[in-house]
C-alpha cells in the first residue's frame, strides 16, 4: 500500500531513515515522505512520524492544481469527514490554511464535521508540491513521554530519550521476534523501546550499577555482567545491534584508551552480527574510520543535543 507520510522536524534525513522498517521510501520532501508499505499495520512502531495517511495523489500547490486533483479523485464517503491542511516551513501554497480546507470539504463528497469527523482527507503542503492523503494513523507521541527516564525506577543522568532510541531501533530494521543486542546498554532505554514493539532484546554492561539499574527498569529481561570487546555469545548470533558508545571520564570502560574500546567492541559486534544485517551505533566523535575497518558505513548522522554534544549516528552493515 502507498503511504504518506508527515514526519517529524526534529532532524532532516533520520525520520525518513526510519521508515525503512515499513517499507520502500518513493519520493521525499521536507517533512514528508512517500512509500510503499507492505504491512500498514506496522507504522505504529515509528517514533519521528506524525501522521500516515493513505497516498491519494499529488499536485501544484495551487488552487488550480488542488481543484484538479479533487475532482480527478472524485472522492464520495458516507462518514463523517473533515479536511485539513499542513503548510511545512517554506512550502510554497498560493492559498490560505482556511481556504484549502473548504476547497476539500466542497469537493469531497459527504457530511462535513468539523467538531466529531470520522474520517479525515488531509493536504500536506511542502517545497513545491502538495500531498493528499486520507489520514489511517497517528503516532502517539504521548507513549515516549509517558517512559520519560526520570520515570523510570532507575535512573542516570545523560540517558538517551525514548523516541530516539526507538528512531535507532527501527532504522536498525530489526523485526519482531528477533534478537537485538545492546552492549552498552546501560539503564536499558534503547532496549525498553526495542521490546516495546516486540523485539526480544539482549543488554550487557561492564558497570555492575547499571547492569543493576537496567534490571529496576526491564525486570524479566536478559542482561549480563561483561566486557563489549569480548561479549559470551556465538559468531553471528544476533539479527540487530543498537548502541550508544560510552564517552566521557565519567563512564567506566575497560579498555587502555577510548579508541581501542571502539575498535574491539565493534569488532566484537562484526563477529556476533548476522551476515547480511545492521548495527546502528552512536557515539560523540567521528569514529568513521575505525568504523570501516569492521563494517560498510551504510548511513552517516549528526545530531546537536545541546552546545557542548554533536550525537554522531553511523549505520553499518
Amino acid at each position: 500500500m502507498k503511504l504518506l507520510f508527515e514526519l517529524s522536524g526534529e532532524h532532516p534525513d533520520l525520520p525518513v531513515a526510519e521508515l525503512e522498517c515499513v517499507g520502500t521510501v518513493l519520493d521525499r520532501r521536507t517533512q514528508v515522505a512517500i512509500a510503499e508499505c507492505p504491512d500498514p499495520g506496522a507504522v505504529g512502531r515509528l517514533a519521528l512520524t506524525h501522521v500516515v495517511m493513505e497516498y491519494l495523489g499529488e499536485c501544484e500547490p495551487s488552487k488550480e492544481g488542488l481543484t484538479g486533483l479533487l475532482r480527478d479523485l472524485a472522492i464520495r464517503t458516507e462518514k463523517p469527514f473533515a479536511g485539513r491542511v499542513k503548510l511545512i516551513q517554506g512550502a510554497r501554497m498560493d492559498l490560505a490554511r482556511l481556504e484549502v480546507e473548504k476547497l476539500i470539504g466542497g469537493l469531497v463528497a459527504g457530511p462535513v464535521s468539523l467538531r466529531d469527523p470520522v474520517e479525515e482527507y488531509r493536504a500536506v503542503v511542502s517545497d513545491d508540491r502538495c500531498y493528499f492523503g486520507r489520514v489511517i494513523a497517528r503516532i502517539d507521541r504521548g507513549g515516549f513521554e509517558f517512559r520519560n527516564p526520570m520515570r523510570r525506577p532507575f535512573f542516570h543522568p545523560g540517558v538517551m530519550m525514548p523516541r530516539m532510541g526507538r528512531a535507532l531501533v527501527n532504522i536498525s530494521l530489526v523485526r519482531p521476534g528477533e534478537l537485538i543486542f545492546d552492549p552498552f546498554c546501560g539503564t536499558g532505554g534503547i532496549l525498553l523501546e526495542a521490546r516495546e514493539i516486540g523485539v526480544r532484546v539482549l543488554g550487557s554492561d561492564f558497570d555492575p550499577a547499571m547492569v543493576a539499574g537496567y534490571r529496576q527498569n526491564l525486570p524479566g529481561s536478559d542482561v549480563m555482567i561483561a566486557d563489549a570487546t569480548a561479549v559470551p555469545i556465538c559468531d553471528g548470533a544476533l539479527d540487530s545491534v543498537v548502541t550508544d558508545l560510552p564517552y566521557g571520564q565519567s563512564v567506566r570502560i575497560h579498555g587502555e584508551s577510548m579508541d581501542r574500546l571502539y575498535d574491539g567492541s565493534l569488532a566484537e559486534i562484526r563477529r556476533i552480527l548476522k551476515p547480511g544485517r545492521r548495527a546502528v551505533v552512536v557515539t560523540h566523535r567521528d569514529i568513521a574510520p575505525i568504523a570501516a575497518r569492521h563494517f560498510t558505513i551504510l548511513q552517516e548522522h549528526e545530531q546537536r543535543v545541546h552546545r557542548s554534544l554533536t550525537r554522531r549516528i553511523l549505520v553499518l552493515g
